[in-house]
């Protein structure tokens, strides 16, 4: 049964088709871009309020399994390889794409080992609040903190710490992997495509990027 807890959870070719966001011709499977061995999953805390946790990443391969992808890349922080077609199939992923949060946050729980690790989080506004904003700074902090990344359900466009310009109208799923100054910057691992596999925006953009949608957390 679909679940309605956003109203834009759906990730559509059709959406994909009309932005930045559209993958055409197969993506690269793996990228080992910033990758640590299996060993170094997670960095020490850095006394400025900084920690990044160590991706294995891999791009999705094909423009709908972004879902699977996200939460593959997520869990590589925990040391786990795990099929990005095995989580489809748990995901109920389609060319449609996964249909919410709410069908990623069972899976992270499974593969994790723990019922209770995951979470969903919903932000369900237009536009992030102060206060929406806060709790997702603060989950993102503790979840990185314990040595998990959060998987996010975004859509439309943002703006990075670089000025680049990441836009996916239909949706999308990324992972977030890191944070500094407390958690007012966030690092990013998309799965979408890797030239750009990984970058840095702030709290209050990511928060606005999930607006109307949700997010898996500790």
């Amino acid at each position: 049964m679909r679940t309605d807890l956003i109203r834009k959870t759906a990730l559509t070719a059709a959406g994909l088709a009309f932005t930045g966001g559209a993958i055409v011709g197969p993506i690269t499977a793996a990228y080992a871009a910033e990758a640590k061995p299996a060993s170094q999953t997670q960095s020490d805390r850095k006394p400025s309020g900084e920690r990044q946790l160590g991706v294995r990443y891999e791009a999705q391969p094909n423009f709908y399994y972004c879902g699977p992808a996200a939460a593959r890349n997520a869990l590589s922080v925990q040391g786990k390889d795990i099929s990005v077609d095995a989580m489809a199939k748990e995901m109920g992923t389609t060319e449609a794409g996964t249909n919410s949060i709410n069908d990623i946050t069972p899976v992270l729980n499974k593969e994790t080992g723990k019922n209770d690790a995951y979470r969903s989080v919903e932000i369900s506004s237009p536009d992030a609040d102060a206060k929406q904003t806060d709790k997702l700074r603060a989950d993102i902090v503790k979840t990185v903190d314990d040595g998990r990344a959060v998987v996010a359900n975004i859509a439309g466009t943002t703006t990075d710490t670089d000025g680049a310009i990441h836009s996916f109208e239909g949706g999308h799923y990324i992972s977030v992997v890191g944070y500094r100054d407390n958690g007012q910057t966030v690092k990013i691992a998309d799965s979408a495509d890797p030239n750009t596999a990984s970058y840095e925006v702030t709290v209050e953009h990511l928060a606005d990027w999930i607006a109307t949608r949700g997010y898996a957390t500790s």
